[in-house]
């Protein structure tokens, strides 16, 4: 028998990471806005139903900007050194108009639908490639075979990374972002190499230009220096390095996951491929990978499902538990690559709608639906209870080791 569900849950427990969706269904159904606890035992607000979420993710009085809040030190609570924070916090990510309009203009032609399409040949050249080299094999970890180098290969060609420099860099992001709060011997090291790796990066771009988004960054800053100032180069840099590649490394991750550990699925999307794209936006749903919006902060009280949050209070949006709505998503905890209703908040929703959306779901469907045609026995090659999520809110497995051949 299961044991009974807590309250207030604790968002770093294991128990909770590995079996989230318990919670947050019963959250849902009976605390939509609770009161929680950060690992340094600050006190945050949790929103996890769909309506809520999405009218937060739009609400102009739930900002993302540091600097319009005092309760917390996001600072102190990241785990960074104090050298690196502004590089890591104030961001793209972590701002509103009008500084986030001027920032996220700089970038948006890189990640537009033209643009993306325009790189799908170069996209399944690369899946090719990784196909082809685990191709002769019994059995891999597709995650760190393929899952990881096809996003982090893409976006190290759009921004300009040298070959000889993707695997520091990967692994540099991978401690950031596997490391709780309080582990600072991990972040602290990752994040100074990660922080001297973009000036170095940005240096090798303003002395050789090429035809990659840093080149066109840096000779915006250099030659205008209003529209992006030194901190915010070097800032924006990082957010396209991390940002670009983790969360479709477990897009594709995930999804294959789901199929593998739902068979009648898999038949469905094999015997009807042109299912695909519907299929991704389901795995989006079902095992979303930004699984918790970055914090957010009221500047106003806000009412939510009959609760008021005062103005000035950290709040956080359960990406995840909002996709399992049943309220919005009928069936919600079943996978459906057939699901065509399906306006899930995966990459977020209003001003900060995530920049590489399609880029990821290009990448997604290419990758997988390659995948596919390649491995018609593809299959777990362990069981699935021995299969487990990584210990953080940015949704993804440990590894993923499947069987290329009955």
């Amino acid at each position: 028998m299961a044991e009974p569900l807590p309250e207030v849950p604790d968002l770093f427990s294991d128990a909770f990471l590995q079996d989230q969706y318990r919670t947050y269904a019963w959250l849902v159904e009976h605390r939509p806005v609770s009161r929680v606890r950060w690992v340094d035992g600050t006190e945050l607000w949790l929103v996890t139903r769909y309506d809520d979420a999405k009218a937060l993710l739009a609400d102009p009085r739930v900002v993302n900007d540091l600097k319009k809040q005092t309760r917390i030190d996001l600072a102190a609570m990241s785990g960074l050194p104090p050298e690196v924070q502004p590089y890591f916090l104030h961001n793209v990510l972590n701002t509103d108009p009008p500084d986030h309009t001027r920032l996220r203009k700089l970038v948006n032609k890189a990640f537009t639908p033209r643009r993306v399409q325009e790189l799908r040949p170069r996209v399944q050249e690369i899946t090719d490639g990784l196909l082809d080299r685990i191709g002769a094999r019994e059995e891999v970890d597709l995650l760190e075979e393929f899952a990881y180098p096809l996003p982090v290969t893409v976006i190290c060609e759009l921004l300009g990374v040298p070959v000889a420099d993707r695997g520091r860099f990967r692994a540099w992001t991978a401690e950031l972002i596997a490391a709780n709060p309080e582990q600072p011997e991990r972040i602290a090291p990752a994040a100074r190499q990660l922080l001297d790796f973009t000036f170095e990066l940005i240096e090798k771009r303003r002395h050789d230009p090429g035809e990659d988004l840093v080149s066109a960054l840096v000779q915006v800053h250099d030659e205008d220096g209003d529209r992006l100032s030194d901190q915010e180069l070097a800032a924006m840099v990082i957010t396209l390095l991390v940002a670009g590649h983790e969360t479709t490394v477990h897009l594709i991750g995930n999804g294959t996951y789901a199929l593998l550990t739902h068979p009648d699925q898999l038949a469905r999307l094999r015997s009807d491929p042109g299912l695909l794209p519907r299929a991704i936006e389901e795995f989006l749903r079902f095992h979303s990978p930004a699984e918790i919006a970055g914090m957010r902060y009221t500047i106003a009280p806000v009412e939510v499902s009959g609760v008021t949050i005062p103005a000035g209070e950290p709040v956080l949006i359960a990406l995840g538990a909002a996709d399992r709505d049943p309220a919005r998503f009928p069936d919600a905890d079943r996978l459906d690559v057939t699901r065509d209703d399906n306006p899930h908040v995966a990459f977020g929703h209003g001003l900060h709608f995530c920049l590489g959306a399609a880029l990821a779901r290009a990448e997604g469907e290419i990758a997988i639906g390659a995948l596919l045609r390649r491995f018609p026995d593809l299959a777990l090659a362990v069981p699935p209870e021995e299969i487990r999520w990584r210990p953080t809110f940015l949704r993804g497995l440990t590894r993923l080791p499947v069987r290329l051949r009955a």
